[in-house]
């Protein structure tokens, strides 16, 4: 997830994140990439991430907003179901 601190729709996907994750156990690993460090806009440039939040998921930009609860949960069983 690429996030800045003072974004807060980056804090109501997170909090989400936090919710909803831990019902896959250790299937899916939560990691933050702060975006405006001097590490993550070189990430976000490399990866053509424009606005945050942004989230990855096997390392393909899979929302750049914050999604629907149903919708976030049925990507992740999708990609379980795979």
């Amino acid at each position: 997830m690429f996030y800045t601190l003072t974004c807060p729709n980056c804090k109501i996907l997170k909090r989400m994140l936090d919710e909803v994750l831990p019902q896959y156990g250790d299937k899916f690993q939560l990691k933050r990439s702060l975006a405006n460090s001097p590490r993550g806009m070189v990430r976000t440039m490399k990866l053509g991430i424009h606005s945050v939040p942004t989230l990855l998921i096997d390392n393909k930009i899979t929302f750049r907003s914050v999604p629907k609860k149903e919708e976030l949960i049925n990507t992740l069983n999708s990609l379980i179901n795979h």
